[in-house]
């Protein structure tokens, strides 16, 4: 046995059922006579980004695999790692390296050399012996500490070499959970119980560990409202009495509201990172800061009290604690009151754009259908970068773990349609659909065929206004006198021949009927793309570009 297929035997002891890969890899084959399943993307970033897709609606201990070609392949690969990289997405990265007598020769590309701002950690192994104990630290790099893509590079000559039968020393590391001091545990639940307008604050982070349950359980004892970022959209239903909604750059104004008035911010499963695609923090919060990774507390936001551990053992924890302290059954503050109070009057001052009627549609009509039609608790929504992630993660509503995909600290154009096909291949009883703008089409479209072809049928509404409407203000002389940010296509058609159904259309009355078709579409295994011609829209909750 070599290198490469002592590999596949490892992935496969692991539990791995399937590998995203393009277009051409030793692990391939190997892995096929494992019982692994590849499945070819058309282009590594895509193949990237499926396994990040398949790891953000996994569990704590479920990771998505990627292989792809020395060089080039590698090369190509940067973005979607950047993307995994920046949310904090674990997923094993296996790229071809070359032979280890080239690899400080120019202009060979080595994936260890290059990827080190990309990815949580990697290296290449240097002897067929070593294969075992590098892949052992590559698990243990996926199941603890800060989540991330972890590459191991595999050098050519090295993995093609026989190794012996006592170097077969592969043993699989544990998962390491921690949890903060029973003391910080006291001092947060204290702090909480005397706030007068407290915000929790749930990231990605609450899904990950699997503490959906403990934040809502944390959440009714003590009467406080829930606000989600982007990535953590779906870690609290937005049907209960105490969500104020989730917010990338946009939000609900109800969410902007408690952000700007609460004394005391608990952010629970999110890094707190500043982006122009997550909500600011005001100045002068005291701020209470839950994470696994202890590097990220005090890293851009400051922070009062710092939790490290395990979101699921933390919850747990001042569960017990807040019991102690407010009674079995909870305390009452009337604050549900109130967040309903804002909710209605915010929906009152959106229905307009939800609900209009002209052609072409609307994009916010496009998000009311999809409310309307779709089944959310078994549905899997998300968007692209741009316009539609503006104004789909306001107003669509998540109520069950990952019934919505949030994503962007870095935003990669296209990366809604392989993120949902490596979604799908997790939760395969789901109805997958991505909202995406024409621009964003262009970057990924080609795996609409992968989709079809690999039999894994997702739905793609796609938003064709013909420009690209993130820019309002745009670049008007470079528009009029040269067409920049314009685009067309026939998108359904182009779908239709990539194998997959294509759907138009064209007035608000046919936007539910196609939601419905598409899903009896994909439940027979056929993939499917509604081509909806829409109006450029530039307004916003609240407006970002105010």
């Amino acid at each position: 046995m070599n290198g490469i297929e002592y590999l596949a035997r490892i992935l496969k002891d692991e539990g791995v059922e399937w590998i995203a890969c393009f277009p051409s890899h030793p692990l391939i084959e190997a892995a096929a006579k494992e019982g692994i399943r590849p499945i070819a993307f058309r282009h590594e970033r895509g193949a990237v980004m499926a396994a990040d897709g398949f790891s953000r609606v996994s569990g704590p201990n479920t990771f998505g695999v990627v292989m792809m070609q020395s060089q080039a392949g590698a090369e190509n690969s940067v973005g979607g790692l950047a993307q995994a990289n920046a949310d904090n997405i674990p997923i094993l990265v296996l790229p071809g390296g070359n032979a280890i007598d080239r690899l400080h020769i120019s202009p060979n590309f080595s994936a260890v050399k290059t990827w080190e701002t990309v990815v949580k950690s990697a290296e290449f192994v240097t002897k067929p012996e070593a294969t075992g104990t590098v892949l052992r630290r590559a698990f243990h790099k996926l199941r603890t500490g800060r989540p991330g893509p972890v590459a191991v590079e595999l050098p050519v000559d090295i993995m093609s070499q026989p190794i012996p039968e006592e170097a077969m020393n592969y043993t699989s590391p544990g998962v390491i959970r921690s949890m903060p001091s029973a003391s910080d545990i006291k001092d947060v639940v204290a702090k909480l119980v005397s706030a007068k307008n407290p915000l929790l604050w749930a990231g990605q982070g609450v899904m990950r560990a699997d503490a959906t349950a403990e934040l809502q359980e944390f959440a009714e004892l003590l009467d406080i409202p829930v606000f989600t970022t982007m990535p953590g959209k779906s870690a609290f239903n937005e049907t209960h009495p105490l969500s104020v909604g989730a917010g990338c750059g946009t939000t609900t104004s109800h969410a902007r509201q408690w952000i700007e008035e609460c004394d005391v911010l608990f952010a629970i499963g999110a890094s707190l990172t500043s982006s122009s695609y997550a909500q600011k923090i005001p100045d002068g919060k005291f701020v209470i800061h839950s994470v696994v990774n202890a590097e990220e507390i005090n890293s851009d936001t400051p922070v009062s009290i710092g939790l490290a551990g395990d979101a699921k053992l933390t919850l747990a924890a001042l569960i017990d604690e807040a019991k102690a302290v407010v009674g079995e059954g909870g305390r009452t503050t009337g604050v549900r009151e109130r967040v309903a109070a804002a909710r209605a009057e915010w929906e009152a001052t959106w229905l307009p754009y939800l609900t209009n009627d002209d052609a072409p549609l609307s994009p916010y009509r496009v998000i009311h259908e999809m409310n309307q039609n779709l089944d959310h608790d078994n549905s899997s929504v998300t968007h692209d970068a741009g316009a539609p992630r503006d104004m789909i993660v306001p107003f669509y509503t998540a109520t069950t773990p990952h019934s919505y995909i949030g994503w962007g600290k870095t935003t990669h154009l296209g990366f809604s349609i392989p993120l949902m096909i490596g979604a799908k291949m997790a939760m395969p009883d789901r109805f997958c659909v991505n909202m995406m703008g024409d621009g964003a089409f262009g970057m990924s479209g080609l795996d609409i065929e992968t989709s079809a072809r690999a039999g894994i049928p997702i739905t793609t509404v796609l938003l064709n206004n013909g420009i690209m409407a993130t820019y309002p203000g745009g670049f008007p002389t470079a528009q009029e006198q040269f067409g920049v940010s314009h685009m067309q296509g026939d998108y359904a058609a182009i779908a239709m021949g990539m194998g997959a159904e294509g759907l138009r259309v064209e007035t608000p009355a046919e936007m539910g009927p196609a939601i419905k078709k598409a899903q009896q579409l994909n439940s027979d295994g056929k993939t499917v793309l509604i081509d909806v011609k829409t109006r450029n829209e530039d307004s916003r909750s609240p407006d970002r570009f105010a």
